[in-house]
C-alpha cells in the first residue's frame, strides 16, 4: 500500500462507523499474558482496531487476543458516531471487561483526531477551531485514562497541515496545543506521543528530529515521541540509528511492512531485525503495535500472519 494510500484511508475512515462496536461485550475468560520467569519474555505485542472496525468491540478483543497479542490500540473514529463522549462510563467499563476477558490490555489510542468528530484542526490560524480541537484531545485522554490506555499516538497529518501560515507558525501551534493538555495527560497517566509523518501526508513534522524539538520546547514528561517504521522514508539514520539515537523519548513502537500492508507480505522478518535487536539491547518494554493500512485480508489473517512474523524476528535476536 502507498503512502498515497495512507491518506486515503483517513479520508475514507471519516464515514465510516463500527455501530455495534460498543455492543456485545462479554467474552469468555483466556489465560493471561506470558510470564517466563529468569528470562527475556519477549516483546509485548498490540495490534490496531481499525481492520475491524465493522465488528463489535469484543469480537476485535477476542480476534486479537486468539491470535496472540496482549494489547490492542484504539482508533477512536471507529467507536463512535460525533466523538467519544457518547461512550458512557458504564461502556467504558465493558470495553476494559472485553479487553480483560480476552487477555488484553489497552495500548493506547491512534488516529486522534480522524473525525468524526469532523473539522478539527490542531493547527490552524483560527484561535476558536484551535481551541475546539485541543478540548477534544483532553476528552480523548480522559478516554484512553479510562480505558486504561498509557499512549496516545499523534499523526492525524489532515489536522495538523498547514492551512494558509507557515510551517514553522504551524509548529508554534502544534507545541502550544500540547503544552496545554500536558499536566492533563499525566494526571491520567497518559503520554501524548508525536508521531513523525513524512511529506507525502504532511508538511508539519516529519522526521523525529522535528518532533524532538517539539518535545525539548514543551519539556515535560506528557509529551515524547514514537518510532514507526513505515513513516521513515524522510529519515536520513537508519531504523537502529534513530532508535538509539531518541530511545530515551521513544515511548511506542509501530510497526507493518514499509509499503502498509501487514506482515509477511514483505522482507520485514529480515529487515526489521536489525532494529528489533537495538530495542531488546536498549531495554525497550513498551509496546509494538501492528498498525496496517490495507485492509482487505480482514482481521483475523492480518492478526494471525503478522503475529507469526513478529515471532520469527524474536527468533532471530539474542
Amino acid at each position: 500500500m502507498s503512502k498515497h494510500s495512507r491518506r486515503s484511508f483517513l479520508k475514507a475512515s471519516g464515514g465510516v462507523l463500527a455501530v455495534g462496536a460498543i455492543g456485545g461485550l462479554t467474552m469468555s475468560c483466556r489465560k493471561a499474558p506470558k510470564q517466563v520467569e529468569g528470562k527475556w519474555p519477549g516483546f509485548d505485542y498490540a495490534m490496531c482496531n481499525e481492520s475491524m472496525m465493522d465488528l463489535p468491540f469484543a469480537e476485535q478483543c477476542k480476534i486479537v487476543g486468539d491470535a496472540g497479542y496482549t494489547g490492542i490500540e484504539i482508533a477512536p473514529f471507529t467507536l463512535v458516531k460525533k466523538g467519544v463522549g457518547e461512550i458512557s462510563q458504564a461502556q467504558r467499563k465493558e470495553m476494559v471487561k472485553a479487553m480483560t476477558d480476552n487477555g488484553l490490555t489497552c495500548a493506547g489510542l491512534h488516529w486522534l483526531l480522524a473525525p468524526p468528530p469532523r473539522g478539527l484542526h490542531f493547527t490552524t490560524p483560527d484561535d476558536a477551531l484551535r481551541a475546539k480541537s485541543v478540548g477534544y484531545l483532553n476528552e480523548l485522554i480522559d478516554f484512553c485514562g479510562d480505558l486504561g490506555g498509557k499512549a496516545m499516538i499523534f499523526g492525524s497529518p489532515k489536522q495538523r497541515n498547514t492551512l494558509d501560515i507557515s510551517i514553522d507558525e504551524a509548529k508554534k501551534h502544534f507545541a502550544d496545543g500540547l503544552a496545554a493538555v500536558a499536566d492533563h495527560a499525566q494526571q491520567r497517566g497518559v503520554q501524548v506521543l508525536i508521531e513523525p509523518l513524512d511529506k507525502s501526508q504532511t508538511d508539519v513534522v516529519n522526521t523525529t528530529a522535528e518532533a524532538m524539538e517539539i518535545v525539548d520546547k514543551i519539556d515535560h514528561p506528557a509529551i515524547q515521541t514514537m518510532f514507526d517504521f513505515h513513516n521513515t522514508v524522510d529519515e536520513t539514520l537508519s531504523f537502529e540509528a534513530i532508535i538509539t539515537k531518541y530511545f530515551k523519548f521513544i515511548q511506542h513502537v509501530h510497526v507493518q511492512e514499509m509499503n502498509g500492508k501487514y506482515l509477511g507480505t514483505g522482507d520485514a522478518a529480515t529487515k526489521y531485525v536489525k532494529a528489533f535487536q537495538t530495542l531488546k539491547d536498549l531495554g525497550y518494554n513498551k509496546w509494538v503495535s501492528l498498525e496496517v493500512f490495507d485492509f482487505t485480508p480482514g482481521g483475523k489473517k492480518i492478526a494471525e500472519e503478522s503475529i507469526k512474523v513478529l515471532k520469527e524476528i524474536e527468533s532471530r535476536i539474542s
